[in-house]
């Protein structure tokens, strides 16, 4: 984990690699409580005997489930203190090149693309966030997040 004290140090984090995030296995249960949160039943994620029989060779997650768990990989990657808050912004662009496997692990590699101030006391951070799966050279994901921090 990185700790940055201030906007002042986080300004200077423009191009560092943060490095990689622990690994999480991707269980049937976590699938199925995603799908209970969103109403998204679609077989290929939650009907497992019908999965293996699809395009997949069984279920996978869901994009958006695999989206989500980038919130508990950053947080082990950066930690941002002396400020007042920080917000996720939004993001400008997702793909999900490649589906996770129900059984696979995944985890979480980020690179900071630039550090702005935007307002008073307020620094913009652009990253590119790129879900990796065990054993598998493309990734599961790739997103460009932005977030805000506010002193």
């Amino acid at each position: 984990m990185i700790t940055v004290s201030g906007l002042d140090e986080l300004k200077t984090f423009a191009g560092r690699d943060l490095g990689h995030s622990s690994w999480l296995e991707v269980t049937q249960d976590r699938v199925n409580a995603f799908a209970e949160a969103t109403g998204d039943h679609q077989w290929i994620h939650v009907d497992v005997e019908r999965a293996g029989k699809g395009p997949f060779g069984g279920p996978i997650a869901h994009g958006y489930l695999t989206l989500s768990l980038v919130i508990p990989f950053f947080s082990e990657l950066l930690q941002v203190d002396g400020i007042k808050m920080g917000v996720n912004y939004g993001l400008d662009k997702v793909r999900f090149p490649t589906p996770v496997r129900v059984g696979s692990k995944i985890r979480l590699a980020a690179t900071v693309d630039t550090v702005e101030e935007v307002a008073p006391r307020c620094v913009q951070m652009a990253l590119t966030f790129t879900v990796q799966i065990d054993g598998v050279d493309k990734p599961a994901c790739v997103a460009r997040p932005i977030y805000r921090y506010y002193s």
